[in-house]
């Protein structure tokens, strides 16, 4: 991964005060730099970079009364490459004077409520002025007073506090980076169409280009660690288990071919890394520029048809990518999508800047209702399931995560963070994960599959970015879980499609209400073919980083509670979602 300490974006924490000197400034010094103190130890104790680093905070060297202040600290700023800004206070202070103006940061203001000094009222006051400037801003204030002397942060900022930074760190930590496009469009598909402006306007990265050609010559002229490679290849064999074959026979290949293709996907994988992030050891080898990588965040490989017509398709390449381990152990994830899929592999990127953890490629492929079950098993759906299920399934791309061999300390499955697996539990992914070949229908170079079934009850996050002429960019999700089937119903609904793919039967959680009226009405609203999900119910961060993207969100089920957009959308009309598309349009893009 491209991401290291020297180049993570930092909090940077704003204690502003009132500039009154004589006695109103100098009793309020220490409250207010304590506070601000309060706030870096409660960041830097619960949040965590993807490195899995303590994420690092920088107060300002003063606080900050007046506008001399206020200035020093945006150039503080700028040295310790701060990506947001949290401004807090126990009081009234001067509100223009006082804001961060800083262009292209997230930023938020808790206000501290409390009777003595009158701090919501400076929240307030700073908040018309970020909104007057075009410059929106998020509002922390707490729902109960506090005493003045009181140093706790209550729960309800810490949920803001935490939701605020996780989005703004998200924001931070892909600017500047890059999407690199290994090969172009797939078969026609719109999210492999790469829209530059969006990238560069909304979410300020670049994007890098290189030709499907580049992994064939590189395999050719062995253009890769070689030590790597043969360590790569030994430990394939040994942990990733060939599956079943469902090719004729008079196009099955040999044990010498498939033995051929399995060190072209190894090959394919080591190299696709190495076009994202570059790789030192190709230097030593005389490989100068292929040694620096593309600076990806993010990546995506077209594979059909012009590469999968007669080359190995990419599965096995993008399925161990795209999971918390490989042949040198447990380590951060890279984010690569099938088909050159842009869009979805932004989906993937929000997802795990936001958890960490690593995200599911898929297909969303079929809406199963309990009567079309029952007339093709015999069997109707219970639990979660009854009001139907929908088929997440695409060629064998998607994370090994995603088995759901991993677990809390309840045993309920879950996917974690890397830091947080287990060697024990990294086996169980493998040894639940079998390689298929390659059906020859779709992929006639031949190739491997993924092949495994996500464990149920875990609850799960998909999304997806749509790209709409004439609006632009717009985020969709749905929260919900992942559902087990008795074995010969999944197996019968299964093998309809495609049995050599993985898959997951997802249930959105339903609101009674549009898009989530009914589980129908989910698939039927969703956008494009594909989406990408992760463990855990994190939609209202999703929301929360869409909206300092300007991005609207067209399609969700978060609870009205537990949305956090800038306070400046209020002032867009009093229907929420209208209000957000209203705001975004307003603002546009955070980088144009």
């Amino acid at each position: 991964m491209i991401l290291n300490k020297s180049n993570l974006p930092k909090i940077g924490i704003r204690p502003t005060i009132d500039g009154r000197l004589g006695g109103v400034r100098e009793s309020l010094e220490e409250q207010t730099m304590e506070m601000a103190r309060t706030v870096k130890t409660f960041l830097e104790e619960n949040l965590k970079y993807p490195t899995g680093e303590a994420v690092e905070c920088v107060i300002a060297d003063s606080t900050i009364g007046r506008v001399k202040e206020a200035a020093d600290c945006a150039e503080k700023f700028v040295k310790e490459n701060v990506g947001l800004s949290i401004t807090v206070t126990p009081c009234w202070c001067y509100g223009s004077e006082t804001i961060d103006m800083t262009p292209h940061i997230p930023k938020a203001i808790w206000g501290f409520n409390g009777t003595e000094r009158p701090g919501a009222v400076y929240l307030a006051a700073a908040l018309a002025g970020h909104s007057q400037k075009g410059v929106p801003a998020f509002s922390i204030y707490s729902h109960e007073v506090q005493e003045a002397g009181d140093k706790s942060i209550p729960q309800d900022v810490q949920e803001k506090l935490l939701k605020f930074s996780k989005s703004g760190l998200a924001v931070a930590t892909m600017k500047g980076k890059s999407y690199l496009s290994i090969g172009s469009v797939s078969m026609g598909i719109a999210g492999s169409i790469v829209d530059e402006n969006f990238f560069q306007e909304f979410l300020g990265m670049r994007n890098e280009y290189v030709d499907m050609s580049e992994v064939s010559r590189r395999i050719e002229e062995n253009i890769f660690d070689q030590a790597e490679y043969e360590k790569a290849l030994a430990w394939t064999k040994e942990n990733c288990v060939e599956g079943v074959d469902l090719n004729t026979e008079d196009v099955q290949r040999t044990p010498q071919e498939k033995d051929k293709i399995w060190e072209q996907v190894v090959k394919m994988t080591l190299i696709c890394k190495d076009l994202m992030c570059g790789n030192p050891e190709l230097a030593k080898a005389g490989f100068g520029e292929e040694a620096l990588g593309h600076n990806a965040i993010a990546a995506g490989f077209q594979g059909q048809r012009q590469w999968t017509d007669f080359k190995p398709n990419g599965d096995f390449m993008e399925a161990i990518l795209n999971s918390s381990f490989d042949w040198n152990g447990i380590r951060n994830p890279y984010m690569m999508a099938t088909e050159n899929d842009a869009l979805n592999a932004v989906s993937m990127l929000f997802g795990y800047l936001l958890t960490n953890q690593a995200q599911v490629f898929c297909d969303v492929r079929t809406f199963w209702s309990a009567d079309s079950v029952e007339r093709v098993t015999g069997e109707r759906l219970e639990g979660l399931a009854e009001n139907g299920i929908i088929h997440l399934i695409n060629s064998g791309s998607a994370t090994l995560d995603g088995t759901g061999q991993q677990s809390d300390a309840d045993g309920n499955p879950v996917m974690k963070p890397f830091w947080d697996i287990t060697e024990e539990e990294k086996e169980k992914c493998l040894q639940n994960t079998q390689w298929p070949a390659a059906i020859h229908e779709y992929f006639r170079g031949g190739g491997y599959s993924s092949q495994f079934l996500t464990k149920g009850g875990m609850p799960v996050t998909m999304a997806r970015i749509n790209n709409i002429k004439g609006v632009g960019p717009v985020l969709q999700l749905a929260e919900g879980w992942s559902v087990d089937l008795p074995s010969h119903v999944h197996k019968a609904l299964d093998q309809r499609t495609n049995e050599t793919w993985p898959t997951t039967w997802f249930v959105p959680r339903l609101t009674g209400e549009g898009a989530f009226k009914d589980v129908y009405s989910v698939m039927a609203n969703w956008g494009a073919n594909h989406g990408a999900f992760s463990f855990g119910h994190y939609g209202e961060e999703l929301i929360t980083l869409a909206s300092m993207l300007r991005i609207p969100v067209c399609m969700h089920n978060v609870d009205t509670d537990k949305i956090f957009r800038p306070s400046s959308w209020a002032g867009h009309g009093m229907d929420a979602e209208g209000a957000d598309y209203r705001a975004c349009s307003n603002y546009g893009p955070l980088y144009k």
